[in-house]
């Protein structure tokens, strides 16, 4: 393979986020950041690991509903007016009658130091309240939907986002199901809004047109009540409104994190290890338990043969081993080795053809015995401790196959 082929094959592997720009694709206007089409990508199959998901969320991008936060700032603030409403009466009428008594009394030019002092009190009395709610209504709203995330990424400038893509910006916005998607709900929301606020209105239009019959201060309250009305009642609205656009944005979103198969091979690698780098591992590892085996069969347990072609030694040690361990095992000249060694040390030697068989070809050197062989191991450990006052040690393994 030419090495042009192998850095285009790299290119594809490589994470779309991660993939660097090219300078001519960077200035073209017609090209556009990935990610607005993630979930549109070619290849794009399998479903976003945990490990991209958390990734994702240290980054800042999350799940959420603009709605679902626009109907609680909304909502909070409305409800706070509503019910401090006589405080903030009373604040604005002495506001009023201060401002008014001062006309003629104060020179502004030379002395505007009580004016200004006045102003910026009855400001923060009128505005601090709202703008406290609607703060922690905003983080209500966002710790509703993605808990407690903190990340700059997404305010961090990316200067390469800010070259005009007219053609991919209005494809994205106009001729995709997410621009479809909020073409409906914004139509749908001023439908709503319209028609709440028609059937409001015109129940209390008799009472509105006596308006200019009656007194000042009843007329602006009667105003100011079916304002509040009518806005808590469109602020529920957006709030139902909101959770079928939670669903969808959640959906988008994961469309938008999902992986190619390359992707997922790379990330199980990066977890787990290269596969080859641990089958090689493993393969040194035998060696070595292979080269010492003059040393394994001494401590060997017992010694499963067939009786001529094949030799197994088993080692058990309750305090570091799980389940009884294979610390040789070899056929033919390697077997005859084996036994003999074992038979110099008084590692006693039972037969067993099926098991021994059995082991050599399912167990490599230094892995455990599987569970489906813990009932043979047991009557054979129990069989070699017979009478040697361990016995319990078989029995202990009858009890781990049971």
């Amino acid at each position: 393979m030419s090495i042009h082929r192998r850095l285009a094959l790299a290119a594809l592997v490589q994470p779309a986020e991660d993939r660097p720009l090219p300078r001519a694709a960077a200035l073209d206007p017609g090209r556009i950041d990935l990610q607005w089409f993630a979930a549109e990508d070619e290849g794009r199959t399998e479903e976003a690991s945990e490990t991209k998901i958390r990734k994702a969320r240290e980054e800042g991008r999350v799940a959420k509903s603009q709605e679902l936060i626009g109907a609680v700032g909304l909502l909070f603030p409305a409800v706070t007016l509503l019910l401090l409403g006589p405080y903030f009466a009373r604040t604005m009428r002495e506001m009023l009658i201060f401002f008014l008594g001062m006309v003629g009394k104060t020179d502004i030019t030379h002395d505007s130091g009580p004016i200004v002092t006045a102003f910026f009190t009855y400001f923060a009395r009128l505005t601090v309240p709202l703008a406290a709610v609607a703060v922690v209504g905003a983080i209500f709203s966002n710790v509703l939907q993605v808990g407690l995330v903190f990340s700059v990424k997404p305010i961090t400038p990316d200067f390469s986002k800010i070259v005009p893509r007219f053609g991919q910006y209005f494809k994205r916005t106009l001729f995709s199901l997410e621009g479809f998607f909020n073409f409906a709900k914004s139509l749908l929301k001023i439908i709503i809004i319209g028609v709440m606020a028609f059937l409001t209105i015109s129940g209390e239009f008799d009472k509105l047109r006596r308006l200019f019959e009656g007194p000042f201060w009843p007329a602006v309250t009667f105003i100011f009540s079916l304002t509040m009305r009518l806005v808590i009642e469109v602020a529920v609205a957006m709030l139902a409104l909101a959770i079928p656009d939670y669903l969808f944005q959640r959906r988008q979103y994961m469309e938008s994190l999902k992986m190619s198969k390359e992707e997922v091979k790379e990330e199980h690698k990066m977890q787990e290890g290269d596969p080859l780098v641990k089958s090689r591992l493993r393969e040194r590892m035998r060696e070595l338990l292979s080269r010492n085996m003059a040393a394994n069969v001494p401590k060997a347990d017992v010694v499963i043969t067939n009786p001529t072609h094949y030799a197994i030694a088993l080692e058990w040690d309750r305090e570091r081993m799980a389940a009884p361990t294979v610390t040789a095992k070899g056929t033919d000249e390697v077997a005859q080795r084996i036994k003999k060694i074992a038979a110099d040390n008084g590692v006693p030697l039972v037969e067993n053809r099926p098991l021994a068989r059995a082991l050599y070809a399912e167990v490599e050197i230094g892995d455990a015995i599987p569970d489906k062989y813990y009932q043979a191991i047991a009557a054979v450990l129990a069989h070699v401790y017979a009478g040697t006052g361990e016995a319990d040690l078989g029995a202990a393994m009858a009890g781990a196959g049971a």
